[in-house]
């Protein structure tokens, strides 16, 4: 088996393992270096032994056997602590067996809904995610978010602490709490996977990694929970939205708006998915946020051009989700819609009456968007200025180049 696959198969097993042991012994921090060790070891040995029977197995009797000497360790030492007391070793165990089949699936499951707890901040409800259960290192995590590695360490080990700290019991929530913690969960990959489409800050206009991360994960939660229609929602959303990808930049890294992309280069085999994923599930009944965007996409997707998107269909979509949703970026896009379909002066009003409100005000998209429709209407000298000024508000060089190109563009007609 080539290293190559081994990696694969080992960022896949990593965090069922990991799941596995942090339910067996409920302590986070040590079953996660003892699956680091356990998966250091499948690393070397298997390339050259080859894998053995059940890979998923091995690395939890390796993991569980390093974790055991540990604990044991630190019972022989600081036996008189009271937190030692909560630690139980094999002989003690209550709970299944880490390795027996039924949880499987659940135990990465488990881990994520523990990962996207409320009581934690979404930032660091994305660091841990990415790191116990996406399998990134932590200074692949502080890269991907340009944070110093120091920095994204506390982060992760103050998530670590307040998990420990909350008494969350490993197990997937109670029915009463089952919302709740997947709309947090959801949240989280939707977070990771925007910020990989499109990078916030950073030389580069995407981070393929942590979309397809987002996408992998999504892709896990979908085949455990298959009737969730959010869930289905968010996987169609991420697929038609990173069929796209490729046809976003330029040979420069520049980039390049919807409306001028070369349609061929969009990924087929991710529209089809997307849309038979949508099309499926919306008729179930009443449609969420995540599945009218990914229905939005859709269109987008299916149009054979720009200027055949059918523009009245996107924007009943966004009036529904405007009725869901008090989310300033859905109706900055329902502003577009409305322009697209009844003329830019009807589409810069809606725009109007959303500059009072902070949060997408002071955005560097209201700002592109205002541009743009004053292009669509005429007025090259505003729309110059309002280029410019989305230009001051984002910290993407690629976007900066971008908006800068507009204006001097408008200047020289």
């Amino acid at each position: 088996m080539t290293g190559h696959a081994v990696e694969d198969l080992l960022r896949e097993l990593a965090p069922q393992v990991l799941g596995a042991l942090v339910r067996r012994y409920g302590n986070f921090d040590a079953a996660e270096d003892a699956t680091q060790e356990a998966l250091l070891a499948a690393a070397t040995q298997w390339p050259d032994e080859g894998l053995p029977d059940r890979p998923k197995a091995w690395l939890i009797t390796v993991a569980a056997r390093r974790l055991t000497d540990l604990l044991r360790s630190e019972q022989a030492r600081r036996r008189r602590e009271d937190s030692i007391a909560q630690w139980r070793l094999p002989d003690e165990w209550l709970a299944p067996a880490a390795d027996r089949p039924p949880h499987e699936a659940d135990d990465t499951l488990v881990l994520l809904f523990m990962c996207c707890h409320p009581a934690l901040r979404p930032p660091s409800q994305i660091a841990l995610t990415l790191r116990a259960v996406g399998g990134l290192t932590t200074t692949e995590i502080a890269r991907a978010f340009l944070v110093p590695e120091a920095t994204m360490t506390r982060r992760i080990t103050r998530a670590k602490q307040s998990i420990k700290d909350s008494g969350i019991p490993f197990a997937l929530p109670r029915d009463s709490e089952r919302g709740e913690r997947l709309s947090a969960v959801l949240h989280v990959l939707y977070l990771i996977f925007t910020e990989g489409y499109a990078t916030t800050s950073g030389p580069e206009l995407t981070r393929a990694d942590l979309s397809a991360e987002a996408i992998r994960l999504t892709r896990l939660l979908h085949r455990t929970l298959p009737d969730a229609g959010e869930v289905a929602g968010l996987l169609a959303l991420m697929l038609l939205t990173d069929a796209r990808r490729a046809s976003r930049t330029g040979p420069g890294g520049e980039l390049i708006p919807m409306a001028e992309q070369d349609r061929s280069r969009w990924n087929s085999a991710y529209i089809a998915e997307g849309v038979e994923l949508i099309s499926r599930t919306l008729p179930r009944g009443e449609a969420g946020p995540y599945q009218l965007q990914a229905a939005i996409a859709a269109l987008h997707d299916e149009a054979p051009t720009a200027d055949a998107t059918d523009w009245p269909q996107i924007l009943a979509l966004y009036q529904v989700l405007m009725g869901l949703s008090d989310n300033p970026v859905v109706a900055l896009n329902h502003a577009v819609a409305v322009a697209m379909v009844h003329g830019a002066p009807a589409g810069l009003r809606l725009l109007e009456r959303l500059r009072p409100d902070r949060r997408i005000s002071d955005d560097h998209r209201f700002h592109a968007v205002r541009a743009h429709l004053l292009e669509m209407r005429g007025d090259d000298g505003e729309a110059c200025k309002a280029y410019l000024e989305a230009a001051e508000r984002t910290t993407s060089p690629p976007r900066q180049r971008y908006l800068h190109g507009r204006a001097a563009r408008l200047r020289e007609n």
